[in-house]
């Protein structure tokens, strides 16, 4: 039993400290785990997946505390709001329609726009912002809630929290520093995946999360021991690193959704 849980632990530390640093839950990197590793159905992946994403982004949220203060995301409550006012429609409307998406065209179309986030983080942003503007325009506005919607339910099928998609947004729309804007994706994935379970718990599959208790017990302490230590590196780890470092996550990400079969 011991050495069954060994590589369960493991795993989950490894994504939990790639959330603890970058303000991610990881799923992207999961979900290709619980599937082809850990051999579970794919709906049932994508709700534990959703399930264990929920733990480390709380648990990032907390421990990167000491490095963003908490005060800052509050300050920065408009942009926070902006977005969840189109994920949490967009999770819950994801959630419900999982079933019935041609998932191949989904898969490749969000792979295509990871890529491509990629590179204009790459290539067209400096990482030496440090000044969030709590003002929003009205094209700031709506793009915000249009891209919250697409994010939303990008997140819910997938049963990811969305950091991939959430950072670059904070980033790119709102010139936002990069280690706060993972704390703000951690801010806008909590009550967007939260909805998204909410939608999920009708489902037939799940009861799998109850199945595998020992599983994901595992995996959630993992991600625990993962994301304090990530958040730990926060502190050491400077922007310019993370810039390529998350537009590395961007293509790797990619790759892996537009293999992976549904």
């Amino acid at each position: 039993m011991l050495k069954q849980k060994v590589p369960v632990f493991a795993c989950g530390t490894v994504i939990g400290t790639l959330g603890g640093l970058i303000g991610l839950g990881g799923a992207e990197f999961r979900l290709p785990f619980l599937i082809h590793y850990f051999r579970f159905a794919p709906l049932e992946s994508v709700i534990l997946n959703k399930a264990i994403s929920l733990v480390v982004v709380a648990s990032a949220f907390l421990f990167r505390g000491w490095i963003i203060p908490f005060g800052s995301i509050a300050d920065a409550w408009p942009i926070v709001t902006n977005l969840l006012a189109g994920s949490l429609v967009g999770a819950w409307v994801g959630a419900g329609v999982t079933t019935r998406l041609d998932s191949t065209t989904l898969r490749r179309t969000i792979a295509v726009m990871l890529v491509g986030i990629a590179c204009v983080l790459l290539f067209a942003h400096s990482p030496s912002l440090s000044v969030v503007s709590t003002s929003i325009g009205l094209a700031q506005a709506i793009a915000g809630v249009v891209l919250g919607f697409l994010i939303g339910i990008v997140a819910s099928i997938l049963g990811v929290a969305g950091g991939e998609l959430l950072i670059p947004t904070f980033v790119l729309l709102f010139d936002v520093d990069i280690k706060l804007a993972g704390s703000l994706s951690l801010a806008v994935s909590l009550p967007t995946m939260l909805t998204a379970l909410t939608r999920y718990s009708r489902s037939q599959s799940f009861p799998v999360i109850g199945k595998n208790r020992g599983f994901v017990l595992a995996m959630v302490v993992g991600s625990l021991t993962g994301t304090f230590i990530g958040a730990k590196l926060l502190g050491i780890v400077p922007p310019s690193v993370l810039l390529p470092a998350l537009a590395a996550i961007l293509v790797i990400s990619a790759i892996k959704i537009w293999g992976h079969p549904r």
